[in-house]
């Protein structure tokens, strides 16, 4: 199969099309969809979306019946075409558009309900990024969002691609200045679920209410 002119040897994008079953990066993020996939609802977004297989995942999910449409938003024109390709439905539609855009909620409304997987150690205005996600969502929405742990915001972040990766108190308290309920669950491997004391975990994936 052709890449379609996107580059899947960077560790950071995932294409299931190109990447073995096996892989563990990609179980990892295919646990996070189906995880969401018990919660979204409505007029959903992923912000982030990569080449869209996420959306899928999701309109395959528990969920499905109660989803009306999935809005698939990535800033990368090669990842929207992939997606409109491999993962178009009739209740999905992909779009070219800047998280950080201050306006993107009078170009694409409100939701119900919001995923963003490993997006927020890509970007520098984090807090911005948080308060986007709060306008972007209904007051009744919920958002679904997670991130690796790390030694925390002021440290260096080994990975080139990242600007910080959080302790869970920081991001957990990032979270609770936009939002009022932060239920926090932590991933390792294709496993997610409540913090069990004496384990070790690299994600963490939060769910959230105004």
């Amino acid at each position: 199969m052709a890449n379609d002119g996107l580059n899947s040897n960077t560790g950071e994008r995932v294409i299931p099309l190109m990447t073995s079953p096996k892989n563990g990066l990609l179980r990892e993020h295919i646990a996070r969809y189906k995880f969401a996939g018990k919660y979204v609802w409505g007029r959903t977004l992923d912000l982030a979306c990569g080449v869209g297989y996420g959306c899928e995942i999701m309109l395959r999910g528990p969920g499905k019946w109660l989803i009306n449409e999935i809005i698939g938003v990535d800033n990368d024109l090669s990842a929207i075409k992939y997606a409109k390709k491999y993962y178009s439905s009739p209740k999905t539609k992909y779009l070219v558009e800047d998280a950080l855009d201050e306006k993107l909620v009078d170009k694409i409304g409100k939701f119900n309900s919001i995923v963003s997987f490993e997006t927020i150690e890509h970007l520098q205005e984090d807090e911005f990024f948080i308060k986007n996600l709060k306008s972007l969502l209904l007051d009744e929405g919920i958002l679904i969002i997670s991130t690796p742990l790390g030694r925390g915001r002021k440290h260096p972040c080994s990975n080139p691609f990242h600007f910080f990766q959080y302790t869970l108190e920081e991001f957990e308290s990032l979270l609770k200045i936009s939002f009022s309920h932060v239920d926090i669950f932590l991933q390792i491997n294709n496993i997610i679920e409540k913090p069990k004391a004496g384990k070790q975990y690299y994600l963490v994936v939060a769910i959230c209410t105004k």
